[in-house]
Protein backbone atom coordinates (compact mmCIF):
# COMPACT_ATOMS: atom_id res chain seq x y z
CA UNK A 1 0.00 0.00 0.00
CA UNK A 2 2.58 2.20 0.92
CA UNK A 3 4.47 2.15 -2.70
CA UNK A 4 1.16 2.48 -4.25
CA UNK A 5 0.59 5.74 -2.42
CA UNK A 6 4.48 6.64 -3.09
CA UNK A 7 4.43 6.32 -6.87
CA UNK A 8 0.83 8.37 -6.46
CA UNK A 9 2.53 11.27 -5.17
CA UNK A 10 5.51 11.19 -7.43
CA UNK A 11 3.51 11.21 -10.67
CA UNK A 12 0.67 13.92 -9.16
CA UNK A 13 4.09 15.81 -8.66
CA UNK A 14 5.24 15.19 -12.21
CA UNK A 15 1.54 16.52 -12.89
CA UNK A 16 1.73 19.47 -11.06
CA UNK A 17 5.44 20.69 -12.31
CA UNK A 18 4.17 19.38 -15.43
CA UNK A 19 5.18 24.27 -19.43
CA UNK A 20 7.92 25.01 -21.97
CA UNK A 21 10.01 27.07 -19.47
CA UNK A 22 9.41 29.90 -22.19
CA UNK A 23 10.12 33.73 -20.63
CA UNK A 24 9.23 35.36 -23.12
CA UNK A 25 8.54 38.80 -20.75
CA UNK A 26 11.90 38.45 -19.12
CA UNK A 27 13.98 37.53 -22.69
CA UNK A 28 16.01 41.00 -23.36
CA UNK A 29 14.19 42.52 -20.57
CA UNK A 30 17.69 44.76 -19.44
CA UNK A 31 16.91 46.37 -16.54
CA UNK A 32 16.49 43.07 -14.69
CA UNK A 33 19.59 40.74 -14.09
CA UNK A 34 17.88 37.30 -14.42
CA UNK A 35 17.43 38.52 -18.08
CA UNK A 36 21.04 37.50 -17.63
CA UNK A 37 20.24 33.80 -17.08
CA UNK A 38 17.96 33.87 -20.72
CA UNK A 39 21.13 35.15 -22.49
CA UNK A 40 24.79 35.61 -21.34
CA UNK A 41 25.61 37.75 -24.47
CA UNK A 42 23.07 40.39 -23.21
CA UNK A 43 23.92 43.93 -23.40
CA UNK A 44 24.45 45.73 -19.62
CA UNK A 45 25.99 47.69 -18.17
CA UNK A 46 25.56 47.08 -14.40
CA UNK A 47 28.45 47.79 -12.00
CA UNK A 48 27.43 45.14 -9.73
CA UNK A 49 24.30 43.61 -8.34
CA UNK A 50 22.70 41.46 -5.30
CA UNK A 51 20.31 39.17 -5.52
CA UNK A 52 17.93 39.10 -2.15
CA UNK A 53 18.49 34.88 -1.59
CA UNK A 54 15.18 33.00 -2.53
CA UNK A 55 13.33 35.97 -3.46
CA UNK A 56 15.55 37.33 -6.23
CA UNK A 57 14.00 35.05 -8.43
CA UNK A 58 10.31 33.24 -8.51
CA UNK A 59 8.88 31.14 -11.50
CA UNK A 60 6.18 29.12 -12.01
CA UNK A 61 4.51 28.14 -15.09
CA UNK A 62 1.88 25.28 -16.08
CA UNK A 63 -0.08 24.31 -19.20
CA UNK A 64 -1.92 21.70 -20.71
CA UNK A 65 -2.70 21.92 -24.44
CA UNK A 66 -5.83 19.48 -24.67
CA UNK A 67 -8.02 20.14 -21.34
CA UNK A 68 -8.76 22.62 -18.43
CA UNK A 69 -10.05 21.45 -15.17
CA UNK A 70 -13.25 23.10 -16.23
CA UNK A 71 -14.05 20.73 -19.30
CA UNK A 72 -14.27 18.10 -16.77
CA UNK A 73 -15.76 20.18 -13.23
CA UNK A 74 -18.05 22.91 -14.34
CA UNK A 75 -21.44 22.91 -13.35
CA UNK A 76 -23.41 22.60 -16.53
CA UNK A 77 -26.16 19.70 -15.79
CA UNK A 78 -23.91 17.51 -17.70
CA UNK A 79 -22.81 14.12 -16.50
CA UNK A 80 -19.20 13.51 -15.43
CA UNK A 81 -18.80 10.15 -17.46
CA UNK A 82 -20.13 11.59 -20.94
CA UNK A 83 -17.48 14.91 -20.58
CA UNK A 84 -14.43 12.36 -19.68
CA UNK A 85 -15.58 10.20 -22.69
CA UNK A 86 -16.34 13.12 -24.85
CA UNK A 87 -12.99 15.80 -23.49
CA UNK A 88 -10.43 13.33 -22.69
CA UNK A 89 -11.46 9.57 -24.44
CA UNK A 90 -12.14 11.12 -27.61
CA UNK A 91 -11.11 15.06 -27.61
CA UNK A 92 -6.96 14.59 -26.66
CA UNK A 93 -4.87 12.96 -28.90
CA UNK A 94 -1.07 11.48 -28.61
CA UNK A 95 0.31 15.43 -29.32
CA UNK A 96 -1.58 16.72 -26.00
CA UNK A 97 0.27 17.50 -23.08
CA UNK A 98 0.48 18.64 -19.46
CA UNK A 99 3.17 19.98 -18.64
CA UNK A 100 5.11 22.62 -16.89
CA UNK A 101 8.09 23.89 -14.90
CA UNK A 102 9.35 26.19 -11.34
CA UNK A 103 12.77 27.86 -11.32
CA UNK A 104 13.42 29.52 -7.66
CA UNK A 105 16.55 31.44 -7.06
CA UNK A 106 18.88 30.71 -4.64
CA UNK A 107 21.86 33.47 -5.36
CA UNK A 108 22.63 35.54 -7.78
CA UNK A 109 25.17 38.10 -8.03
CA UNK A 110 27.14 39.60 -10.72
CA UNK A 111 30.26 42.26 -10.46
CA UNK A 112 31.95 44.15 -13.20
CA UNK A 113 35.62 43.81 -14.06
CA UNK A 114 38.37 46.20 -12.04
CA UNK A 115 41.10 45.46 -14.84
CA UNK A 116 38.53 45.61 -17.76
CA UNK A 117 35.09 47.52 -18.47
CA UNK A 118 34.27 45.56 -20.63
CA UNK A 119 33.81 42.21 -18.65
CA UNK A 120 31.03 41.39 -16.42
CA UNK A 121 31.14 38.35 -14.17
CA UNK A 122 27.90 36.29 -13.04
CA UNK A 123 27.43 33.21 -10.58
CA UNK A 124 25.03 31.94 -8.68
CA UNK A 125 22.56 28.52 -8.06
CA UNK A 126 18.79 28.04 -8.75
CA UNK A 127 16.24 24.83 -7.88
CA UNK A 128 14.91 23.81 -10.89
CA UNK A 129 11.90 21.36 -11.14
CA UNK A 130 10.64 20.32 -15.07
CA UNK A 131 8.32 17.33 -16.10
CA UNK A 132 6.06 17.15 -19.05
CA UNK A 133 3.39 13.95 -19.72
CA UNK A 134 2.21 13.25 -23.18
CA UNK A 135 -1.75 11.91 -23.29
CA UNK A 136 -1.01 8.19 -23.40
CA UNK A 137 -4.13 8.00 -25.96
CA UNK A 138 -4.03 4.45 -27.12
CA UNK A 139 -3.26 3.19 -23.90
CA UNK A 140 -6.36 5.19 -22.48
CA UNK A 141 -8.74 3.58 -24.83
CA UNK A 142 -7.90 0.22 -24.47
CA UNK A 143 -8.46 1.19 -20.39
CA UNK A 144 -11.53 2.24 -21.03
CA UNK A 145 -13.36 0.52 -24.06
CA UNK A 146 -11.38 -2.42 -23.46
CA UNK A 147 -9.85 -5.12 -26.20
CA UNK A 148 -13.03 -6.96 -27.04
CA UNK A 149 -14.80 -4.51 -29.18
CA UNK A 150 -11.28 -2.99 -31.22
CA UNK A 151 -10.43 -6.59 -33.17
CA UNK A 152 -7.84 -6.20 -35.23
CA UNK A 153 -6.97 -2.69 -34.25
CA UNK A 154 -3.19 -1.61 -33.43
CA UNK A 155 -3.05 -0.05 -29.83
CA UNK A 156 0.37 2.01 -30.62
CA UNK A 157 2.95 1.57 -27.31
CA UNK A 158 5.00 4.82 -28.31
CA UNK A 159 1.98 6.95 -26.83
CA UNK A 160 3.75 6.65 -23.29
CA UNK A 161 6.39 9.44 -23.17
CA UNK A 162 7.35 11.31 -20.21
CA UNK A 163 9.91 12.61 -18.72
CA UNK A 164 10.69 15.24 -15.48
CA UNK A 165 13.48 16.21 -13.14
CA UNK A 166 14.49 18.12 -10.36
CA UNK A 167 17.85 19.65 -9.91
CA UNK A 168 20.18 22.20 -8.44
CA UNK A 169 22.00 24.32 -11.09
CA UNK A 170 25.26 26.18 -10.15
CA UNK A 171 26.16 28.81 -12.59
CA UNK A 172 29.35 31.01 -14.00
CA UNK A 173 28.88 33.24 -16.67
CA UNK A 174 31.12 36.09 -18.44
CA UNK A 175 30.05 38.86 -20.49
CA UNK A 176 32.03 40.68 -22.91
CA UNK A 177 31.32 44.04 -24.96
CA UNK A 178 33.10 42.87 -27.93
CA UNK A 179 32.81 46.24 -29.49
CA UNK A 180 30.08 48.81 -29.85
CA UNK A 181 28.37 46.54 -31.79
CA UNK A 182 28.33 43.01 -30.21
CA UNK A 183 28.66 41.60 -26.79
CA UNK A 184 28.88 37.75 -26.21
CA UNK A 185 28.60 35.52 -23.50
CA UNK A 186 28.65 32.03 -22.35
CA UNK A 187 27.80 30.39 -19.01
CA UNK A 188 29.18 26.87 -17.31
CA UNK A 189 26.55 25.12 -15.26
CA UNK A 190 26.94 22.25 -13.11
CA UNK A 191 23.64 20.00 -12.61
CA UNK A 192 23.05 17.67 -9.39
CA UNK A 193 20.03 15.87 -10.07
CA UNK A 194 17.26 15.48 -6.89
CA UNK A 195 14.74 13.44 -8.45
CA UNK A 196 14.89 12.06 -12.30
CA UNK A 197 12.29 9.86 -14.50
CA UNK A 198 11.58 9.57 -17.96
CA UNK A 199 10.01 7.04 -20.76
CA UNK A 200 10.55 8.28 -23.92
CA UNK A 201 11.97 5.46 -26.51
CA UNK A 202 8.85 2.69 -26.48
CA UNK A 203 7.47 1.53 -29.25
CA UNK A 204 5.45 -1.31 -30.12
CA UNK A 205 1.86 -2.05 -30.08
CA UNK A 206 -0.97 -4.60 -28.59
CA UNK A 207 -3.74 -6.16 -31.16
CA UNK A 208 -6.71 -8.64 -30.47
CA UNK A 209 -7.47 -10.81 -33.35
CA UNK A 210 -9.76 -13.46 -34.07
CA UNK A 211 -7.93 -17.02 -32.50
CA UNK A 212 -7.98 -20.75 -34.19
CA UNK A 213 -8.34 -22.40 -30.53
CA UNK A 214 -10.01 -19.74 -28.65
CA UNK A 215 -12.48 -16.88 -29.67
CA UNK A 216 -9.81 -14.30 -29.39
CA UNK A 217 -6.21 -13.80 -30.15
CA UNK A 218 -3.98 -11.26 -28.36
CA UNK A 219 -0.50 -9.59 -29.98
CA UNK A 220 2.04 -7.96 -28.12
CA UNK A 221 5.18 -6.53 -30.36
CA UNK A 222 6.76 -4.61 -27.21
CA UNK A 223 10.10 -2.03 -26.64
CA UNK A 224 9.60 -0.25 -23.04
CA UNK A 225 11.42 1.22 -20.62
CA UNK A 226 11.14 3.55 -17.74
CA UNK A 227 13.94 5.09 -16.31
CA UNK A 228 14.42 6.26 -12.58
CA UNK A 229 17.16 7.74 -10.15
CA UNK A 230 16.55 9.32 -7.13
CA UNK A 231 13.39 7.76 -5.75
CA UNK A 232 13.56 4.89 -3.98
CA UNK A 233 16.27 6.33 -1.24
CA UNK A 234 13.25 8.46 -0.60
CA UNK A 235 10.80 5.49 -1.01
CA UNK A 236 12.66 3.67 1.74
CA UNK A 237 12.54 6.16 4.46
CA UNK A 238 8.48 6.56 3.35
CA UNK A 239 8.86 2.93 4.82
CA UNK A 240 10.89 2.71 7.42
CA UNK A 241 9.14 3.10 10.53
CA UNK A 242 12.00 3.78 12.59
CA UNK A 243 12.68 6.91 10.81
CA UNK A 244 11.51 9.90 11.21
CA UNK A 245 10.03 10.28 7.44
CA UNK A 246 10.89 14.28 7.76
CA UNK A 247 13.93 14.29 8.56
CA UNK A 248 15.28 11.36 7.20
CA UNK A 249 13.89 13.24 4.07
CA UNK A 250 15.57 15.94 4.84
CA UNK A 251 18.47 14.70 5.30
CA UNK A 252 18.82 13.27 1.62
CA UNK A 253 17.40 16.21 0.08
CA UNK A 254 20.46 18.65 1.43
CA UNK A 255 22.86 15.91 0.44
CA UNK A 256 21.82 16.04 -3.01
CA UNK A 257 21.49 19.49 -2.87
CA UNK A 258 25.34 19.84 -2.03
CA UNK A 259 26.38 18.22 -5.27
CA UNK A 260 25.87 14.77 -3.82
CA UNK A 261 23.19 13.92 -6.10
CA UNK A 262 23.97 12.15 -9.88
CA UNK A 263 25.61 15.10 -11.60
CA UNK A 264 25.96 16.44 -14.63
CA UNK A 265 27.70 19.29 -17.05
CA UNK A 266 26.02 22.17 -19.21
CA UNK A 267 26.86 25.35 -20.97
CA UNK A 268 24.86 28.57 -21.86
CA UNK A 269 25.84 31.12 -24.98
CA UNK A 270 24.61 33.85 -26.48
CA UNK A 271 24.89 37.16 -28.20
CA UNK A 272 23.33 40.93 -28.92
CA UNK A 273 24.74 42.67 -32.07
CA UNK A 274 23.38 46.09 -33.05
CA UNK A 275 22.44 46.25 -36.99
CA UNK A 276 22.24 49.86 -36.57
CA UNK A 277 21.84 52.66 -33.43
CA UNK A 278 18.49 51.94 -32.56
CA UNK A 279 17.85 47.96 -34.48
CA UNK A 280 19.44 45.11 -32.37
CA UNK A 281 19.20 41.25 -32.57
CA UNK A 282 19.89 38.75 -29.86
CA UNK A 283 20.15 34.82 -29.69
CA UNK A 284 20.78 32.42 -26.72
CA UNK A 285 21.24 28.55 -26.74
CA UNK A 286 20.40 27.35 -23.44
CA UNK A 287 20.93 24.25 -21.10
CA UNK A 288 23.40 22.49 -24.03
CA UNK A 289 24.14 19.55 -21.07
CA UNK A 290 23.55 16.17 -19.69
CA UNK A 291 23.64 14.52 -16.35
CA UNK A 292 24.86 10.66 -15.75
CA UNK A 293 22.61 9.07 -13.11
CA UNK A 294 24.78 6.26 -11.32
CA UNK A 295 22.80 7.06 -7.97
CA UNK A 296 19.78 5.42 -6.78
CA UNK A 297 19.02 4.23 -10.21
CA UNK A 298 16.16 2.02 -11.49
CA UNK A 299 15.56 0.85 -15.14
CA UNK A 300 12.15 -1.47 -15.71
CA UNK A 301 11.64 -2.82 -19.20
CA UNK A 302 9.98 -5.17 -21.68
CA UNK A 303 10.95 -6.26 -24.49
CA UNK A 304 10.06 -9.07 -26.77
CA UNK A 305 6.84 -10.20 -28.80
CA UNK A 306 4.50 -12.96 -27.91
CA UNK A 307 0.78 -14.22 -29.45
CA UNK A 308 -1.64 -16.36 -27.06
CA UNK A 309 -5.14 -17.33 -27.03
CA UNK A 310 -5.11 -18.00 -23.63
CA UNK A 311 -5.74 -21.10 -22.08
CA UNK A 312 -7.18 -24.41 -23.49
CA UNK A 313 -8.96 -26.77 -20.73
CA UNK A 314 -9.84 -29.66 -22.12
CA UNK A 315 -12.31 -31.56 -19.58
CA UNK A 316 -11.88 -34.12 -17.60
CA UNK A 317 -7.71 -34.34 -18.79
CA UNK A 318 -7.34 -30.56 -16.83
CA UNK A 319 -9.40 -30.34 -14.33
CA UNK A 320 -7.27 -31.27 -11.51
CA UNK A 321 -4.57 -29.12 -12.56
CA UNK A 322 -6.44 -25.55 -13.62
CA UNK A 323 -2.94 -23.85 -11.50
CA UNK A 324 -0.77 -25.66 -13.47
CA UNK A 325 -2.30 -24.70 -17.06
CA UNK A 326 -1.95 -20.73 -15.93
CA UNK A 327 1.52 -21.35 -14.78
CA UNK A 328 2.58 -22.83 -18.06
CA UNK A 329 0.92 -19.83 -19.72
CA UNK A 330 2.21 -17.39 -17.49
CA UNK A 331 5.96 -18.64 -17.96
CA UNK A 332 5.85 -18.98 -21.76
CA UNK A 333 4.64 -15.28 -22.14
CA UNK A 334 7.43 -14.29 -19.58
CA UNK A 335 9.93 -15.69 -21.79
CA UNK A 336 8.95 -14.19 -24.99
CA UNK A 337 8.76 -10.82 -23.26
CA UNK A 338 10.62 -10.94 -20.34
CA UNK A 339 10.24 -8.28 -17.90
CA UNK A 340 13.30 -6.51 -15.79
CA UNK A 341 14.38 -4.48 -13.54
CA UNK A 342 18.17 -3.60 -13.45
CA UNK A 343 20.53 -0.57 -11.41
CA UNK A 344 22.59 0.00 -14.30
CA UNK A 345 23.64 3.46 -14.70
CA UNK A 346 22.30 6.03 -17.90
CA UNK A 347 22.16 9.05 -19.08
CA UNK A 348 20.07 11.94 -20.06
CA UNK A 349 20.35 15.44 -21.67
CA UNK A 350 18.89 18.74 -20.58
CA UNK A 351 15.98 19.99 -22.12
CA UNK A 352 18.00 22.38 -24.87
CA UNK A 353 16.75 26.07 -25.48
CA UNK A 354 16.89 28.45 -28.08
CA UNK A 355 15.68 32.30 -27.85
CA UNK A 356 16.34 34.47 -30.81
CA UNK A 357 15.10 38.42 -31.08
CA UNK A 358 15.03 41.20 -33.11
CA UNK A 359 14.27 44.69 -31.52
CA UNK A 360 13.47 48.45 -32.80
CA UNK A 361 14.33 51.38 -30.78
CA UNK A 362 12.31 55.04 -31.50
CA UNK A 363 11.19 57.70 -29.66
CA UNK A 364 13.12 60.30 -27.17
CA UNK A 365 16.34 59.34 -26.16
CA UNK A 366 16.86 58.63 -22.69
CA UNK A 367 19.61 60.11 -19.76
CA UNK A 368 22.12 57.56 -19.01
CA UNK A 369 22.29 56.95 -15.12
CA UNK A 370 26.44 56.01 -15.25
CA UNK A 371 29.49 57.47 -15.39
CA UNK A 372 30.30 56.60 -18.01
CA UNK A 373 29.18 57.43 -21.70
CA UNK A 374 26.73 54.16 -21.93
CA UNK A 375 23.04 52.57 -20.15
CA UNK A 376 21.68 49.38 -18.25
CA UNK A 377 18.75 49.81 -19.27
CA UNK A 378 16.03 47.91 -21.64
CA UNK A 379 16.44 49.38 -25.11
CA UNK A 380 19.99 50.99 -24.29
CA UNK A 381 22.98 49.64 -26.34
CA UNK A 382 26.82 49.32 -26.13
CA UNK A 383 27.04 52.80 -27.85
CA UNK A 384 25.44 54.37 -24.75
CA UNK A 385 22.34 55.58 -26.48
CA UNK A 386 18.59 54.16 -25.19
CA UNK A 387 15.38 55.28 -26.45
CA UNK A 388 11.82 55.42 -24.84
CA UNK A 389 10.52 52.75 -26.52
CA UNK A 390 10.90 49.48 -28.27
CA UNK A 391 9.01 46.95 -30.53
CA UNK A 392 10.09 43.43 -31.78
CA UNK A 393 9.49 39.87 -32.31
CA UNK A 394 10.76 36.78 -30.75
CA UNK A 395 11.40 33.33 -31.62
CA UNK A 396 11.67 30.41 -28.83
CA UNK A 397 12.10 26.72 -29.48
CA UNK A 398 12.58 24.07 -26.49
CA UNK A 399 13.85 19.94 -27.22
CA UNK A 400 11.22 17.97 -26.37
CA UNK A 401 10.31 14.42 -26.46
CA UNK A 402 7.94 14.62 -29.17
CA UNK A 403 10.44 17.45 -31.27
CA UNK A 404 10.85 20.82 -31.34
CA UNK A 405 8.25 23.09 -29.06
CA UNK A 406 8.01 26.95 -30.61
CA UNK A 407 6.49 30.10 -29.72
CA UNK A 408 6.40 33.52 -31.87
CA UNK A 409 6.37 36.75 -29.76
CA UNK A 410 5.76 40.04 -30.26
CA UNK A 411 6.42 42.62 -27.94
CA UNK A 412 6.50 46.36 -27.10
CA UNK A 413 8.29 48.00 -23.94
CA UNK A 414 8.11 51.54 -22.39
CA UNK A 415 10.51 53.37 -20.35
CA UNK A 416 9.53 56.00 -17.81
CA UNK A 417 12.95 57.82 -17.36
CA UNK A 418 15.30 55.27 -15.01
CA UNK A 419 12.58 54.44 -12.79
CA UNK A 420 10.25 52.13 -14.33
CA UNK A 421 9.83 50.09 -17.74
CA UNK A 422 6.81 48.22 -18.89
CA UNK A 423 6.78 45.66 -21.19
CA UNK A 424 3.24 43.58 -23.31
CA UNK A 425 3.88 40.32 -25.00
CA UNK A 426 1.76 38.53 -27.11
CA UNK A 427 2.18 35.18 -27.98
CA UNK A 428 1.28 32.31 -30.25
CA UNK A 429 1.96 28.90 -28.84
CA UNK A 430 1.20 25.58 -28.38
CA UNK A 431 -1.19 25.93 -25.42
CA UNK A 432 -2.88 29.30 -26.63
CA UNK A 433 -2.94 32.06 -29.86
CA UNK A 434 -4.58 34.50 -27.56
CA UNK A 435 -1.26 34.70 -24.75
CA UNK A 436 -1.16 38.33 -23.54
CA UNK A 437 1.22 38.91 -20.97
CA UNK A 438 2.68 41.97 -18.90
CA UNK A 439 6.10 42.64 -17.06
CA UNK A 440 7.00 45.92 -15.29
CA UNK A 441 10.51 46.56 -13.20
CA UNK A 442 10.86 49.43 -11.06
CA UNK A 443 14.03 51.12 -9.27
CA UNK A 444 13.62 52.50 -5.92
CA UNK A 445 17.28 53.93 -5.44
CA UNK A 446 19.53 50.97 -5.31
CA UNK A 447 16.31 48.07 -5.26
CA UNK A 448 14.88 46.86 -8.33
CA UNK A 449 11.48 45.34 -8.27
CA UNK A 450 10.23 43.19 -10.62
CA UNK A 451 6.79 41.35 -12.05
CA UNK A 452 5.51 39.56 -14.88
CA UNK A 453 2.88 37.38 -15.76
CA UNK A 454 1.05 35.67 -19.17
CA UNK A 455 -2.13 34.29 -20.47
CA UNK A 456 -3.86 38.01 -18.50
CA UNK A 457 -6.93 36.59 -19.79
CA UNK A 458 -7.07 33.46 -18.91
CA UNK A 459 -7.15 35.16 -15.21
CA UNK A 460 -11.47 36.10 -16.19
CA UNK A 461 -11.83 31.84 -14.89
CA UNK A 462 -8.78 30.10 -13.78
CA UNK A 463 -10.33 26.95 -14.21
CA UNK A 464 -10.68 27.51 -17.53
CA UNK A 465 -7.37 28.41 -18.67
CA UNK A 466 -4.79 25.78 -20.27
CA UNK A 467 -1.87 27.83 -19.40
CA UNK A 468 -0.66 30.31 -16.93
CA UNK A 469 3.09 31.81 -16.01
CA UNK A 470 3.88 34.01 -13.21
CA UNK A 471 7.75 35.23 -12.33
CA UNK A 472 8.75 38.28 -9.68
CA UNK A 473 11.77 39.02 -7.17
CA UNK A 474 13.76 41.62 -5.85
CA UNK A 475 17.28 42.62 -6.41
CA UNK A 476 20.07 45.39 -4.99
CA UNK A 477 21.82 47.06 -8.44
CA UNK A 478 24.30 49.49 -8.85
CA UNK A 479 25.09 51.33 -11.82
CA UNK A 480 28.18 53.41 -10.40
CA UNK A 481 25.55 56.96 -11.01
CA UNK A 482 27.56 60.11 -10.31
Amino acid sequence: MKQTWFFSIIFLLGSLLGVSQNKQVLYDFNEVPQALLLNPGMSTNFKWYSGVPLVSGISFQAGSSGISSNDLFAVDGVDFNTKFREKVINGMNFRDELSGTYQIELLNIGFRSRKNDNIFYSFGAYNEGDAIGYYFEDYAQLAYEGNTDNLNQRFDLSHLKTRGEIINVYHFGINKRVSNQLSVGIRAKLYSSFINFSSTKNKGFFSTTEGQNNLLRSNLDADIEIRTSGIFELKDVLDDDTVDNGSGISSILTRRALLGGNLGLGFDAGFTYNLDQRTIFTASLLDIGFIYHTKDTRIYSLKGTASTEGIAFFIPEDSNNPEDQWRNLVDELEALVPYTESNDNYLTFRPTKLNASIRRDFGKQLESKEICNCTSEAGGSPRGQRYKNSFGAQLYAINRPRGPQTALTAFYQHRLGNIMSLKSTYTVDKFSATNIGLGGSIQLGVVNIYLMADNLLGYQNIADTRYTSVQFGLNIISWGEK
